[in-house]
């Protein structure tokens, strides 16, 4: 009988996390529907792999943006199909859901997450800050005094967030993470080779070639798309030196916000970071030498968490595990 739940509801997945049993859901946040958009022809990878590839009677995309909600209707169907995925078809109980938020939503999208989660059949609903969700699962102590400062890195946004006492001491959160690598791969590519990609292949490219420093080796693969003079289809070599160009800008963002944290954080705690170093997690810090450039550009050391894609989910298992020990400190209960 599973009486309570951790979902992390990220903008290119979603994971669900039962107690005892682990990570049960982590499938991609995309569904596909007919174009009136009231049937669900599909979920998960079934559904990312008809991205840019639909007829006009179907559309695929991505229900949540930056984090939050950008169509409610859209995710409350999808959380409904995992729920009937995790459950079953009968449910006998309601169980308690642990989701997170960015620590930078208004009230109105921290309240379209609870409503969202609220009509699947949740009996209570928990809502925790993301960074600190992630600082858990990457095994931070964040109940201690000493400062611990994390860098979360998620396909639709990076949060940056300087922990002590079970809470965050300050923090930002900026709406540039792997979505915007990928946006910045195409537009690139684009005004370089006169090509046009989908984000699914700049994706592709970024994982297997890229790093956010020029490398001794310059590794490169072969990507198709249009040529936008010709109209007609054509391969390209893409290079890691591409690679690097085209992400710099959003890297720029991403360092701003964690020298501003740096910036904002009190001289006693800014000790401990640069005692313990910065952790880094989120699937979209997954580019080769990314924490070296942390490290390059702050001074601060920097090391990557172990399977830093699901601190997130990790993190909120540990607290489905015991609700309890984190209710005044680290979560908002949803009345």
């Amino acid at each position: 009988m599973i009486r309570k739940i951790g979902i992390d509801l990220g903008t290119s997945n979603v994971r669900i996390y039962v107690p005892g049993k682990g990570i049960v859901i982590d499938e991609p946040s995309v569904c596909a529907l007919d174009v009136s958009g009231q049937k669900l022809l599909s979920v998960g990878v079934e559904a990312k792999s008809m991205l840019g590839r639909t007829p006009e009677a179907i559309i695929a995309s991505y229900p949540l943006t930056g984090g939050v909600i950008a169509s409610y209707k859209v995710t409350k169907k999808m959380l409904q199909f995992y729920m009937g995925r995790v459950f079953g078809r009968f449910r006998l109980i309601k169980p308690e859901i642990v989701v997170n938020v960015p620590v930078g939503a208004t009230s109105t999208e921290k309240k379209a997450v609870l409503d969202a989660v609220e009509s699947i059949g949740a009996r209570r609903v928990y809502l925790m800050k993301s960074p600190l969700a992630a600082a858990l699962g990457a095994t931070i102590d964040t109940t201690s005094s000493t400062g611990n400062m994390i860098i979360d890195v998620g396909s639709g946004k990076t949060e940056v967030a300087v922990i002590a006492l079970g809470d965050i001491v300050a923090s930002s959160s900026v709406r540039y993470g792997g979505n915007k690598f990928d946006e910045a791969i195409v537009e690139y590519v684009r005004k370089k080779y006169n090509l046009l990609i989908g984000e699914q292949t700049a994706e592709q490219a970024k994982i297997d070639v890229g790093s956010v420093l020029n490398m001794k080796k310059d590794l490169r693969m072969e990507i198709s798309g249009s040529n936008t003079i010709t109209g007609l289809p054509e391969s390209i070599l893409i290079h890691t030196s591409d690679i690097v160009s085209a992400t710099k800008p959003v890297l720029n963002e991403i360092i701003l916000s964690v020298k501003q944290v740096l910036q904002k954080t009190p001289p006693e705690l800014s000790s401990d970071v640069m005692d313990k170093g910065m952790v880094i997690a989120g699937g979209g810090s997954r580019l080769r030498n990314f924490e070296e450039l942390m490290t390059k550009v702050t001074g601060v050391p920097c090391q990557m968490a172990e399977e830093p894609q699901l601190c997130t989910i990790k993190g909120l298992g540990i607290v489905t595990e015991s609700i309890d020990q984190f209710m005044d400190t680290l979560i908002w209960k949803a009345k």
